[in-house]
């Protein structure tokens, strides 16, 4: 590492020890954004890196609840406000046993140079709680909900902070805190994105984010003349983002033959297909079942259990093109990367928040492969999310074709500034640089322009 990287890196693990997941996040800007400090001093001299890792506020409370038996439950809540320079905070909610402060913080700063990529007027923010929601009944989820917004609802608005779905909060959890939101301050605004299409959704917002990582995937491979057709693909995850990745691969002409879950992963050499996409629909969405079914439902998959003797996962060891990692961060560590480059793989595609390890990063940055980080990849979900925030604000509803259509827009977009960014700064085919410095220069410049606040 060089001396500003050491030193920036210093610095920030003393004012946030063990945020482990923080730290990678910021080491990969800085090292990508230090060719542009070099350049461009007025940065250094602001210490707009340092104002950017630091949020401008962190909400944390207490979550207390009634479960059906009775009893009182108690979980911590978090909004993490990080930069409001060029918009509202705009970023999802995360429920799961793992959420604690450094994990929201590296998604809050993720999401500041992501938001910034999509050309929407959006500041960076995250938030969730250590709720875990799996097995827990309508109910249940319901109580939890109303307790968190009726805190949560101090801290955010429409103008203010604009929070959205992540892993564990889907159509039913917004529902639930929307529905709190307008009880306790008697204004129906889009205050959350991911509502129903009957009270502001929009449509083509749960399929955003899978939509976009494969529209960007298919942006990649134009650089060089191919498209997904007959492409073998590799997903991993079977939620929102890695449903409709496998929907979008499908419409473009691709083979999907994974997915996966906490239990384990499919492998269905004959391909994912229409009707086998329905069932793993109804299964995750309706019947919130484990994808070891669709083995038992479809006998030319094969089920593996995971394995945590293992030092890899088997799901990334299977011949193909393309892999969309769409589950969860660190999912693919450096011997995962290794397998995926001896297998074929040249085209990754992160639907999930930094999905891959830095020694994976490295790996797929030094072979050349068309790789798209997640901030630049994924960033489909939040776009859409701002085009939800428009019609909510416009009182209109876009048709389905006309979402998708500004959706697929926006992905082209985000390709051609990472594309111009990296080329720039005399980085050309390193996606990775390219989304960190095209996702910085609109927030910095914004940031100088505002002064020191």
């Amino acid at each position: 590492m060089s001396t500003f990287v050491d030193e920036y890196m210093a610095w920030l693990k003393a004012k946030n020890p063990a945020e482990v997941e923080f730290h990678q996040a910021a080491q990969e800007v800085a090292e990508s954004l230090e060719v542009v400090l070099d350049k461009n001093p007025k940065y250094r001299e602001a210490k707009i890196l340092e104002r950017i890792s630091e949020p401008e506020r962190v909400i944390m409370f207490r979550v207390p609840w009634v479960d059906d038996k009775g009893e009182v439950q108690i979980n911590r809540g978090f909004r993490i406000e990080m930069n409001s320079a060029i918009g509202p905070y705009k970023g999802g909610m995360r429920f799961h046993p793992t959420v604690y402060l450094g994990l929201l913080k590296f998604l809050a700063f993720e999401q500041v140079f992501k938001n910034s990529l999509t050309t929407l007027p959006m500041g960076g923010g995250k938030g969730g709680s250590d709720f875990d929601p799996k097995g827990k009944s309508d109910l249940e989820v319901m109580r939890f909900c109303q307790s968190l917004m009726t805190e949560l609802c101090r801290h955010i608005g429409q103008f203010t902070d604009v929070p959205a779905g992540d892993i564990g909060v889907g159509g039913r959890e917004i529902g639930f805190m929307f529905g709190q939101y307008k009880r306790i301050r008697n204004e129906f605004v889009g205050v959350l994105t991911g509502k129903g299409l009957n009270w502001g959704g929009s449509l083509i917002r749960p399929e955003a984010t899978g939509y976009g990582a494969v529209y960007f995937a298919a942006e990649m491979l134009a650089t060089r003349g191919e498209t997904l057709e007959g492409k073998t693909c590799l997903v991993s995850g079977s939620g929102n983002v890695a449903q409709y990745a496998i929907e979008k691969i499908l419409d473009l002409g691709g083979r999907p033959v994974t997915c996966s879950d906490s239990g384990g992963y499919i492998f269905d050499e004959a391909g994912i297909d229409r009707e086998k996409l329905a069932f793993l629909l109804e299964l995750k969405n309706v019947k919130r079942g484990r994808v070891s079914e669709y083995a038992d439902r479809f006998k030319s998959a094969v089920y593996t259990p995971v394995d945590k003797a293992k030092d890899f996962n088997p799901l990334w060891d299977h011949k193909a093109e393309c892999a969309f990692p769409c589950a969860t961060q660190n999912e693919i560590n450096a011997v995962d990367a290794a397998n995926l480059l001896k297998n074929g793989v040249y085209v990754v595609s992160e639907g999930a928040n930094m999905p891959t390890v830095p020694e994976g990063v490295n790996l797929f940055v030094d072979k050349g492969i068309l790789y798209g980080p997640g901030k630049a990849a994924n960033a489909g979900g939040v776009a859409t999310s701002g085009l939800e925030m428009s019609q909510n604000s416009l009182r209109l509803n876009w048709t389905r074709e006309e979402v998708d259509a500004r959706l697929h827009g926006i992905m082209k977009a985000i390709h051609k500034q990472c594309v111009d960014a990296a080329a720039a700064y005399d980085l050309t085919g390193n996606y990775v640089a390219g989304a960190n410095i095209a996702g910085f220069l609109k927030v910095a410049d914004s940031m100088l322009d505002q002064g020191v606040v």
